[in-house]
């Protein structure tokens, strides 16, 4: 057990401590009545008197200079291809047939897996799909990256009206593709940003990195005040990633993953709260990597005759479920109103005295937030999730229109899932979201906003030229 004297305080616990124990000397020694206090106070000696004063002022200072500062978000863009790279069905068969690098049984595998798989025949594809030589070089990985990038943070600026050399920090995240110099060097090259622009580079993080990169900045906008706004931008790269052998674990990301990136500008300068979208409230971040099966769930590797490819196992929606209880688990107190955790600290209780013969009751989070961004992963996902948290159709609906429209855009669906509420006109000033995301390792991670106005439909919304066909009556 540690001493008094070993015990190191804060600065302001510190100060206030002192001061606290100069009023409660000063109280003990006089009356209690407050004339007689006031009075006291007023004879006493003058150095007493600036002991106080200095006491209280250096209190106050360390409190405000301590203080949390509010991470904003200013505002966000999505990457939106050009029309003639949506990837329908006719142009996957037509791609899978004239490439002549699958057999009959995979083709037709894909087929019934694509045909379930909830997507759309609007999605994106990258650019070497549209080409003759369907082999991807680096050249056709650092084109897509830097259209979807470029496009993505060319909006963004121009929507904010804020000059490149206000940046502090640039956060890239990819998954898959790793070149050199870094994507954020790119970004750094392409926009000149200034010297001493604090540079990250994510990679091998999966679909949950876009989440990941936000609170990643707002951990930094919150240590340094002379930082004032981080770009995140957030892509995935398919080009190099498209598999091409006979794995079925692996042959399904060929059916459900497509094109897409975003782009976010953060800060923590409260004069930019009447401009900004959203205040992040908090955040949330699980790892289950030291379960061997969630570690493995979704996994890179090199099939038996040594084609590159991402296995997605039978276990990754058990491991998903798994890893989704824990972190609700964790985040419903941080977030749910009093009633709910009393209701789930008593169904908790009857369930250990009964011995498992009653079931813990999921809390209901329609009771903290307003809407939801749920991870878009794939169909089976979202009904997972849907059924997991007891969640209607008219709440997973986003994430379900979302697959259709853009498919599996990775570290950057839960943006144009936000696009969607936005381009509908649901969100309202006051109202709190919660994005969901999923990635490989295995990783379950949460961002709390409250939005600071009401949405409108913009100019650079993707949604915009088909949002009135959605919600779609069947699914």
């Amino acid at each position: 057990m540690k001493s008094i004297t070993q015990i190191q305080l804060p600065r302001a616990s510190f100060a206030c401590l002192l001061t606290l124990t100069i009023f409660l000397r000063l109280l003990l020694s006089t009356t209690t009545s407050l004339n007689r206090l006031i009075f006291h106070l007023v004879s006493l000696n003058g150095v007493i008197l600036l002991t106080c004063a200095c006491c209280l002022a250096l209190s106050l200072f360390l409190y405000l200079s301590r203080r949390r500062r509010p991470v904003l978000l200013v505002d966000y863009a999505c990457f939106k291809p050009d029309f003639d790279r949506k990837c329908s069905y006719e142009v996957c068969e037509y791609l899978v047939r004239r490439s002549r690098r699958f057999t009959t049984v995979s083709e037709e595998f894909m087929r019934r897996i694509y045909l379930k798989s909830g997507l759309g025949d609007e999605a994106y594809a990258p650019p070497f799909i549209f080409q003759t030589d369907y082999e991807a070089k680096l050249k056709s990985a650092v084109q897509e990256a830097q259209e979807g990038m470029f496009s993505a943070v060319d909006s963004l600026l121009q929507t904010t009206m804020i000059d490149p050399s206000q940046i502090d920090i640039v956060i890239t995240t990819c998954g898959m593709f790793s070149p050199t110099p870094s994507l954020s060097s790119m970004i750094v090259n392409r926009y000149h940003l200034k010297p001493n622009v604090q540079t990250f580079n994510l990679s091998g993080m999966g679909c949950s990195s876009g989440v990941m990169s936000i609170d990643m900045a707002a951990k930094l906008l919150s240590r340094d005040r002379r930082i004032r706004y981080a770009l995140v931008v957030v892509t995935e790269s398919i080009s190099l990633n498209w598999y091409f052998g006979e794995n079925r674990s692996m042959l399904v990301t060929n059916c459900i993953f497509r094109v897409g990136t975003a782009a976010a500008l953060v800060t923590n300068d409260p004069t930019r709260r009447s401009t900004a979208k959203m205040e992040l409230l908090t955040s949330l971040r699980s790892h289950h990597g030291a379960d061997d099966a969630s570690y493995k769930a979704a996994f890179q590797e090199e099939d038996a005759d040594g084609n590159m490819g991402i296995s997605l196992t039978k276990d990754l929606i058990r491991v998903a479920t798994e890893g989704l209880r824990v972190h609700i688990h964790s985040l419903a107190p941080r977030v749910l109103p009093l009633t709910q955790l009393f209701s789930c600290a008593y169904s908790i209780l009857s369930s250990k005295l009964s011995r498992g013969e009653t079931k813990e009751k999921v809390p209901d989070f329609t009771t903290a937030f307003d809407h939801m961004c749920i991870h878009t992963g794939g169909k089976a996902v979202i009904e997972q999730v849907g059924k997991v948290m007891r969640l209607g159709g008219e709440v997973t609906e986003p994430a379900r229109m979302t697959l259709h429209r853009f498919g599996n855009t990775s570290s950057s669906l839960v943006f144009y899932e936000l696009a969607y509420f936005e381009a509908k006109g649901r969100v309202k000033k006051g109202d709190k979201m919660w994005m969901l995301a999923f990635g490989t390792g295995f990783k379950v991670c949460s961002l709390v906003w409250k939005a600071l106005r009401d949405s409108r439909r913009e100019a650079e919304n993707p949604w915009n030229d088909c949002i009135h066909r959605y919600p779609l009556k069947a699914w």
